[in-house]
């Protein structure tokens, strides 16, 4: 028998699970599991920054609701996915990060003056659902196997495991036995027992408007076809969590968008119960509470976290089960019970909100009509719709540029859209392409992103153009940080800023950027680069960029004062305030 590294057994467990990406930058301090990743099937994809390589994980994660998994080396490395980290743990996307760290005996604890040494297994476990480090070399099965089962228990989230450089590239002669899946997690989800469908079914033919409230949890359980089928079936509406956008196709009867805030505030009070998927009503819910939603509707709530259940609106029905099950279950009972589902009288408030839906959309689009250069906002996300295929993946970020895309680019496919949902990272986005390309080879990604945010990781062109993958970088370019400026401007000059739109530069403080030239910076990596200001000139560039079959990176001068009055502002505002309602 063959000597074998730490690293290999951890490779050779990966490809057992079906693992066929890892994410990270190279490091002498793992090169025994790196360089074992390619023999056993998996493609390593190396960013330019750790924290990248977080969000590459979890972006894939998101794209195929497989395992994302990504590596940093001890102390810098490490350091460097903290940030990364933070953002896929509070987004709910299954990941798993695998870390080196300083040999045994000279750290846990560390030995005064380590180089290059932290307690990384402490501080990840604060941000974490679990985080461990491996001691000796006999234990990397067993913990590698708690790491996994923990990765598939409940919500999804951040997984870690630490492993000693001289244990990960180290060699041993006692080769472990490697167990299959099945013989170290359970490969199915908990399922709704028939009682709590039966009641479940009940409470929704009782209803007089009953609704269905979708959050990410619907994506991660792929169950997106299902909650259509009994959307359609019970002829309702469904509305859904900022992460849970894209739970159902947008174009349908039955989907109210989150963009049209006054509709989804006016469905909620009316409905006398809702039937919530995957979400735990948090603060972009506004807590499930009134003056947003209905006080006394009736709930029914199901999750994969039981924590959730009941967290912060009280429920008649909790259900701790697999979301995708129970849909499949309750659209198989209610098919049974049809005849008595009032779907007649729920196609009114289908057309009644239709229409409030419509009106609102009309009004929005008056901004397309503008033809002013530098362009308005509006037209950029709504152009990038007309030259891109329906199930283009697309990543929204950077403050007011994630709320302009949001507001003026409809979701078609279930899962094809990214951003920062719970956390508002900027930066994240460049990576989360890159993880969105790799999910989905062949295909071009979008990712429309402020000049502020493209500044933060702008490296990472180089990682598209070196790995061949097509993402089309939009850069809306006002040169500031424009929802800061906006909430500064009021927080100075109220009155003159309703007024004049703006304070001069004189009147803010360090709100402004210098230019950096995005297509210049572009082509210096080797991707295609082209810079539009007059939105006839938009179109045109698109396709070009999308022509070339490469990265490209489109600079898009934006008016900055239009920029800074993004859509929806007052709504955003409201949200951070607490609710007056219970």
């Amino acid at each position: 028998m063959g000597e074998i590294t730490g690293g290999e057994v951890l490779a050779r467990m990966l490809q057992i699970e079906g693992v066929q990406n890892v994410f990270g930058i190279i490091d002498g301090t793992y090169f025994g599991f790196y360089s074992k990743l390619e023999p056993h099937g998996i493609e390593l994809v190396t960013p330019r920054h750790e924290t990248s390589a977080a969000h590459m994980a979890g972006a894939y994660a998101r794209a195929t609701g497989k395992l994302g998994v990504c590596m940093a080396s001890n102390g810098p490395g490490v350091a460097n996915i903290l940030p990364g980290l933070v953002v896929e743990e509070a987004e709910g996307n299954r990941v798993l990060v695998i870390t080196s760290s300083r040999r045994t005996g000279i750290m846990y604890p560390d030995r005064v003056g380590t180089y290059q040494c932290f307690n990384q297994s402490g501080v990840i476990s604060q941000m974490a659902k679990w985080s461990e480090a491996v001691p000796s070399f006999d234990r990397i099965p067993e913990m590698m196997r708690r790491a996994l089962r923990k990765c598939y228990d409940g919500r999804p989230g951040v997984v870690h495991l630490d492993i000693p450089e001289n244990i990960m590239n180290g060699k041993f002669k006692d080769e472990p036995a490697f167990w299959q899946p099945h013989q170290y997690r359970s490969m199915t989800q908990p399922e709704p027992s028939d009682g709590q469908i039966d009641q479940a079914v009940e409470l929704l033919l009782k209803a007089k408007f009953p609704i269905i409230h979708a959050g990410y949890g619907v994506i991660h359980a792929q169950a997106s076809e299902q909650l259509e089928k009994v959307a359609k079936l019970l002829n309702t509406l469904v509305t859904t969590s900022w992460a849970g956008r894209g739970a159902i196709p947008e174009s349908s009867p039955h989907a109210m968008p989150m963009v049209h805030i006054e509709a989804n505030n006016n469905i909620r009070n009316e409905s006398d119960l809702v039937l919530v998927l995957g979400s735990r009503l948090g603060e972009t819910d506004w807590w499930g509470k009134a003056p947003y939603w209905n006080k006394d509707q009736q709930v029914i709530q199901v999750d994969l976290d039981p924590v959730v259940l009941g967290g912060n609106k009280p429920v008649e029905l909790a259900i701790h089960g697999d979301i995708l099950s129970f849909l499949t279950k309750l659209h198989k009972k209610l098919e049974m019970k049809k005849d008595q589902l009032n779907t007649e009288s729920m196609k009114r408030y289908v057309e009644r909100f239709g229409q409030e839906r419509a009106k609102d959309r009309k009004k929005l689009d008056e901004k397309l009509s503008d033809t002013s250069a530098p362009m308005n906002s509006a037209i950029i996300p709504s152009t990038v719709q007309k030259v891109f295929p329906e199930d283009t993946p697309v990543v929204f970020d950077g403050g007011n540029t994630t709320i302009w895309a949001n507001f003026y680019y409809q979701i078609e496919k279930p899962g094809s859209v990214f951003s920062t949902f719970k956390f508002g990272m900027l930066g994240a986005g460049t990576a989360q392409a890159l993880g969105a390309a790799v999910a989905n080879p062949g295909k071009p990604v979008v990712c429309m992103i402020g000049d502020g945010a493209m500044g933060f990781h702008p490296q990472e062109i180089e990682t598209a153009v070196r790995n061949n993958l097509q993402v089309i970088y939009i850069v809306f370019c006002d040169k500031q940080w424009g929802m800061v400026k906006m909430n500064q401007h009021f927080a100075l000059k109220p009155v003159k800023t309703l007024i004049k739109k703006s304070l001069s530069a004189e009147e803010s403080i360090k709100s402004d950027l210098g230019e950096i030239a995005f297509d210049k910076l572009a082509e210096s990596m080797g991707a295609y680069g082209a810079r539009v200001s007059d939105p006839k000139d938009l179109q045109f560039a698109l396709e070009q960029a999308y022509a070339t079959g490469k990265c490209a990176v489109i600079h898009c001068d934006v008016n900055p004062v239009q920029h800074m009055w993004a859509p929806g502002l007052k709504y955003f505002k409201d949200l951070h305030a607490e609710p007056k309602g219970k």
